[in-house]
């Protein structure tokens, strides 16, 4: 009954008889919508009804005093009358009210779940405990509405509310009740997967969560093993990795399971680390006598994967010579940055591709080259022989330690240099290493520290994330040298081979020796070190954060700075990005400020859309540290991705009054828009012809011109072929060895050989099919999009010279009248004569070169439509250039002999196919390493023979 004033229903609550208030409050809840401004004045009334024990109706009170405080605003009284309310309250109803009441229960819900969870994996007393309860009327409500929305079949809704609120149960329950519908669980199992890795900001519980999804997934009856391997990465966990490949290897006869472990292998080659891939490899090594776990174990080793690379590098490099030669010209070799700066941009256009030649044919360059600038040149060669594990030592072996005529810094630089080419699969060198490590320390004077650094930078890179003790403990025996030059790069090398593990033993002994030298050199490498160690901890790393931006020398602060970003990399997570803000505008050293600022590029990388809009500001601090740091954040979290925001943002920057902040901004547009030619980012070629008047305009400073020669050797790198990525195309997994690299790329503001680390960072653009054999066959994919769309810019057109023309003799008139009358006078036969053979002449003279000239333009005519032809070709290669925007337009053509493993998905790399018709021929790409087996294999023994002198001269 609706009524127009509440005033007559208000009256019954005064009377005694508890069956008048029952009727009134009744009344009144049909009508609070529209009278909740008279009852709020009698609201005290009601509230005494609830709390009276003899009042049959105490839940009725609390629904409508719910209500009225809805209105008011008051949502948090009201949720707490709702709850009280009991089956008063029913969620069910489609109102306004409910719904926002519900949600308000929801939200408390989840905030004292997420309390009690954190709670318990902390060391707290009980009295914390006991005030972190949740009230059984609460969990009532969220229960109902999550049956509700099971009952919907709103699953996603369910499982994002119980991932929120740590209900780990109903999860599993929401799948195990659709085990039974193949296709409906393996959704459920991939959006619970993507959302502990992309949304999950407790490690702990996304780590639960993820466990708990393995048995789901083996339990289906086509299970989806390629999720598996995902988790097996994140976790980081080989025991899983061990069981799968077990399970899958069991039944050697079942070529789809066998194919599919294998691709599951080059997966985790591409994404896992180095520590888990040992494990899995020794554990597989010792099982002699099967075919299977031998290919599996090759694999796991990285030699194939490696070998692909460099054959795809190799293969496609489509490098402009032209750019680096004139660098070179412009940057006066003398100078030690701009020699340095030729070094690095030659490294990173050749990265991966064994393209030496620019370092062998300009050998009056190179021998400008001094001191640590030779140990820069020679460490080149890892990054342009990348991956070539085949002829690294052969191509090195000149420069070593123990050749007689080298120098320790050309001796030092080929162990780094050594350490880049095994970066991420050190097995063959790490022994050879350490070494050198134990040899060179006992060396003493300049010489062995700088053969030292170069020793212990590449036993870093090749050891990287593989959790050596023993490895850890020789370079520890350095560091406690107290040498500065050795031990600048020993603390990096120890971080680097512990990367991740969190060691609270490595962290103290580091932490404690940063605090006792007083090198500047050492401690740096040491804050640094620190923050590698405590890579993808999270909340983990949290009470050491504290400790680092807490300390009075600014170095450590500074360690603390990436300690954040490296711990948070790729989570997005809110408290992170408070900090790393807070310090940027309120710390006292630049350096921690610029630290500050660009590991915000690191915690948001998978979300680089958001960073341009948060860091505009700072893009125009005064401080231009803080600036400097934005280029770097903007280029961190976007490369790649040519995102014109971030562009637009820097720009501006490339023009700006301080040399340094030019300097980043230019080398993060190239890092942005590797692999982007004028159709997919109109403007590109502009910004290349900046780089170039950069670097030769002589009034430009020398910071911004080594800038914008790192920038031409990035946004070309490996002849075209490679981008920064920093999530794994294949899992969507963070790229840990890329994020390293660029986390110690950024160090180069100290010291210039660090520069080399960026080439961690680099992907090859490719897919390569390969078969179950690891042979790669000759077979086309299909491509939807036209092929200039993603084609490779234009090189830069050289202008020529312009030659001399010859001028003609003038002929005066007089002299041609004399000639006329000279040939009249001739004799009339010898006249006929002589222009009867020169007719002849010239006509035959003439045919032929018509016919000269028709060929030449048919032939170029035939040339042109070929080109034509097959620039609208469909049809691309195996291992072909793919760049990332072009992968969601391949697919395999239809009635291919060869199909996948598992669909493309947008990702690139590695991609097991299965022949469909084995007994037929098959075309062969030969790879680099299968190149050099065949050349180095041993030749038949020759027949027995005499040496003879007079032989050997005759053959000679």
């Amino acid at each position: 009954m609706a009524l127009v004033s509440a005033a007559p229903v208000l009256a019954l609550l005064e009377e005694p008889d508890y069956n008048l208030k029952e009727y009134a409050l009744k009344s009144l809840d049909e009508n609070v919508g529209q009278l909740w401004a008279e009852i709020a004045d009698n609201i005290s009334q009601i509230e005494e009804l609830y709390e009276d024990p003899k009042f049959p109706s105490q839940k009725l009170a609390a629904l409508v005093a719910s209500k009225v405080y809805y209105n008011l605003g008051e949502f948090e009284t009201s949720m707490k009358y709702a709850l009280v309310a009991g089956d008063y309250f029913d969620i069910n109803q489609k109102s306004e009210y409910v719904e926002t009441i519900v949600s308000k229960c929801i939200n408390h819900y989840i905030s004292l779940a997420q309390g009690i969870h954190d709670w318990s994996n902390k060391e707290k007393n009980s009295s914390d405990q006991s005030s972190l309860t949740i009230d059984p009327a609460l969990t009532a409500i969220v229960e109902k509405m999550l049956q509700r929305c099971v009952k919907d079949s709103d699953f996603n809704l369910a499982i994002g509310v119980a991932l929120d609120s740590r209900r780990l149960d109903v999860i599993e329950d929401i799948i195990e009740s659709n085990l039974q519908n193949q296709e409906e669980a393996l959704d459920l199992i991939n959006y619970v997967l993507d959302c502990s890795i992309n949304l999950v900001n407790v490690r702990e519980f996304r780590n639960k969560v993820l466990r708990s999804l393995v048995p789901l997934i083996t339990s289906l009856k086509e299970p989806d093993y390629f999720a598996v391997s995902k988790i097996i990465v994140q976790l980081n966990d080989s025991s899983i990795a061990i069981d799968l490949f077990n399970d899958l290897l069991k039944d050697a006869s079942n070529e789809d399971k066998r194919l599919i472990a294998y691709q599951v292998a080059f997966d985790l080659v591409a994404s896992a680390s180095q520590e888990l891939l040992e494990n899995v490899h020794s554990q597989f090594e010792k099982q002699t006598g099967s075919e299977e776990y031998a290919k599996l174990t090759k694999i796991l080793s990285g030699i194939p994967t490696c070998d692909y690379n460099l054959t795809f590098l190799k293969k496609h490099m489509n490098t402009d010579m032209s750019i680096l030669k004139k660098t070179k010209t412009f940057l006066d070799g003398r100078n030690s940055i701009f020699h340095s700066a030729v070094t690095f941009e030659n490294a990173f256009l050749h990265a991966g591709t064994t393209t030496d030649t620019f370092f062998r044919t300009d050998l009056e360059w190179l021998g400008k080259a001094t001191n640590w600038t030779k140990f820069s040149a020679t460490a080149a060669l890892g990054v342009i022989h990348q991956g070539n594990l085949t002829q690294a030592r052969r191509i090195l072996n000149p420069y070593f330690p123990g050749t007689p005529h080298g120098s320790c810094y050309t001796q030092g630089g080929s162990l780094y240099a050594l350490g880049i080419i095994f970066a991420g699969h050190g097995r063959e060198v790490i022994d050879y290493l350490c070494t050198q490590v134990v040899d060179g320390s006992s060396i003493q004077g300049h010489e062995g520290e700088v053969v030292l650094h170069g020793a212990a930078l590449g036993l870093g890179v090749a050891a990287m994330g593989s959790g050596n003790i023993d490895i850890y403990e020789k370079l520890r025996t350095v560091l406690y040298s107290d040498s500065a030059i050795a031990g600048e790069a020993t603390g990096l090398a120890m971080g680097l081979v512990m990367l991740g593990s969190a060691s609270e033993t490595s962290v103290n002994e580091m932490l404690q020796y940063a605090h006792e030298t007083q090198h500047e050199k050492i401690i740096r490498s040491l804050a640094l070190g620190i923050a590698l160690l405590m890579y993808g901890k999270e909340e983990a790393a949290d009470a050491l954060i504290e400790q680092l931006i807490s300390e009075q020398d600014p170095i450590l602060r500074y360690g603390g700075a990436f300690t954040i970003a490296l711990a948070y990399a790729g989570t997005g997570n809110n408290k992170a990005i408070k900090q790393l803000l807070h310090i940027a505008v309120s710390d006292a050293s630049d350096d921690v400020r610029r630290a500050s600022v660009i590991g915000l590029g690191f915690i948001l990388l998978r979300n680089p859309t958001a960073v341009p809009r948060m860091v505009e500001l700072l893009s125009e601090s005064h401080n231009p540290h803080v600036r400097y740091g934005t280029a770097l954040a903007l280029g961190i979290s976007c490369a790649g991705t040519g995102l014109k925001e971030a562009v637009d943002v820097l720009e501006p920057m490339m023009k700006d009054s301080v040399d340094f902040v030019r300097q980043g901004a230019l080398i993060s547009i190239a890092m942005i828009l590797i692999q982007q030619n004028e159709r997919t980012f109109p403007g590109v070629k502009a910004i290349n012809e900046t780089f170039a008047s950069v670097i030769q305009n002589k009034h430009e400073d020398s910071m911004a011109k080594f800038g914008a020669a790192l920038a031409q050797g990035i946004i070309d790198a490996g002849g075209r072929n490679v981008t920064i990525s920093l999530q794994h195309s294949q899992t969507n997994n963070l790229n840990m060895k890329a994020i390293v690299g660029l986390a110690i790329f950024t160090q180069y503001w100290y010291w210039f050989p660090l520069t080399h680390f960026l080439s961690l960072s680099f992907t090859p653009t490719s897919i390569v099919g390969v078969k179950e054999d690891l042979f790669v066959p000759l077979f086309g994919f299909h491509n939807s999009a036209k092929p200039r769309l993603f084609a490779y810019p234009p090189k830069v057109e050289e202008t020529s010279e312009k030659k001399p023309i010859k001028v003609e003799t003038a002929v005066l008139s007089t002299t041609n009248r004399a000639k006329t009358r000279a040939r009249k006078t001739s004799k009339a036969t010898a006249k006929l004569s002589e222009d009867s053979r020169k007719d002849d002449t010239d006509e035959k003279m003439e045919t032929d070169d018509t016919k000269k000239s028709l060929s030449s333009e048919e032939s170029s005519k035939e040339a042109e439509k070929s080109v034509n032809s097959s620039r609208r070709s469909n049809r691309l290669d195996n291992m072909s250039r793919v760049v990332p925007a072009q992968l969601k337009f391949i697919s395999f053509e239809e009635n291919s002999r060869y199909v996948p493993v598992r669909r493309l998905r947008e990702s690139g790399g590695v991609i097991l196919v299965k022949d469909l018709t084995p007994d037929e021929p098959t075309e062969l790409i030969v790879t680099v390493r299968q190149k050099s087996e065949e050349e180095s294999s041993e030749a038949p023994l020759p027949n027995p023979f005499i040496y003879d002198d007079e032989d050997e001269s005759q053959e000679k």
